[in-house]
């Protein structure tokens, strides 16, 4: 039978932040047979259930060809991480109402190609796990912050942690993992409401609105007096040059995101790289893609942790497909209370 399939797509590139404008929701519609997925095609029909709002998706809307993924296609949907149900398939791993989870179009049926099917994983279902979870906790930014914390930034007990963005999809979880490590947590973020979120639900030992605070030099002083050993980075910028000020002797610093960027060709300075010698810090980026022999044993302790009440994780669900480029866009200017998701249907 033929159904309509509404479908968010990109217009064309950007070059500064997105808005609402730069993308369209189309419907079209797409034929629901057993012949979606044809025999011999590898490939597999799913219904698109939840999908992921996440900061990197800005890079894939601008072109950028030294980016470490392929920016989107204008015309074509925009593509994300999501959580869906087998249709139909051509794969032996996966069969008709199988969940999984993986990169899918922004769409309310994908048909994954065989090349595709490879990052995709099923999902057993747990009463005690939200499906919309595998999005975000046990999803990509969790086992961002999961490999950023432990494998980045090698934390030892007792020593002082810094989290920006620390309400966000990644940040709860940093500050968390943080605290049942044994340091001592403290988080930044654009809101009363979410300070108090950090300090009241996730456990960090304080927090502090940035928008608030002339000096952020100063205001990391008085809450790291002795410095700050490991600091979580998602935005550059500012906030990461007071960092730098206030770092101890043979500090990490993970760069995981720099949300203060506006556009690709508008550089940022620093002030206080000199303390990156002279207090022999480590600086690293990383990408979580290059972490994927360490999913399972993440996804095993996440789990566990999350069942024994060690661990909360807050969600921002969105309504509606046609809602999904608002969801996208308010990201980025703190919109979001935690993981921002859409609800598809």
């Amino acid at each position: 039978m033929a159904v309509e399939n509404k479908q968010v797509l990109l217009k064309g590139y950007i070059e500064t932040m997105p808005k609402e404008t730069d993308m369209e929701v189309k419907v079209s519609e797409i034929m629901i047979t057993n012949h979606n997925s044809p025999k011999g095609s590898s490939s597999i029909l799913v219904k698109n259930l939840y999908l992921s709002c996440d900061p990197y998706m800005k890079a894939r809307m601008q072109y950028y060809r030294r980016s470490y993924i392929p920016s989107f296609v204008p015309g074509q949907p925009i593509e994300g991480f999501g959580v869906s149900q087998v249709v139909n398939s051509d794969q032996p791993d996966f069969k008709a109402g199988d969940y999984v989870a993986g990169m899918t179009g922004w769409e309310e049926y994908t048909l994954i190609s065989p090349n595709q099917t490879q990052q995709f994983r099923k999902i057993d279902l747990d009463n005690d796990i939200p499906l919309s979870y595998h999005l975000g906790l046990l999803g990509m930014p969790g086992f961002t912050a999961y490999v950023g914390f432990f494998e980045v930034c090698s934390p030892k007990k007792g020593e002082n942690v810094f989290v920006s963005t620390a309400s966000g999809a990644v940040g709860q979880l940093v500050g968390q993992l943080a605290k049942l490590h044994g340091c001592y947590v403290v988080g930044t973020a654009g809101s009363n409401d979410k300070v108090d979120l950090l300090k009241n639900k996730f456990g960090f030992d304080d927090a502090f609105n940035y928008k608030d605070e002339p000096n952020l030099v100063a205001a990391l002083k008085r809450y790291f007096p002795r410095g700050i050993d490991i600091y979580f980075d998602n935005v550059g910028g500012e906030m990461l040059d007071a960092a730098l000020r206030n770092m101890r002797n043979f500090g990490r610093i993970a760069a995981c995101g720099i949300l203060s960027l506006k556009n690709l060709s508008d550089p940022q300075s620093f002030y206080h790289l000199n303390n990156v010698i002279v207090k022999r810090l480590k600086i690293q980026g990383f990408i979580q893609s290059d972490y994927l022999h360490l999913f399972p044993t993440f996804l095993e302790h996440v789990t566990t942790l999350y069942k024994d009440g060690k661990l909360v994780y807050v969600e921002d669900i969105k309504e509606g497909l046609e809602n999904a480029p608002s969801a996208l866009v308010g990201i980025f200017s703190g919109k979001n209370i935690g993981k921002q998701v859409i609800r598809v249907v």
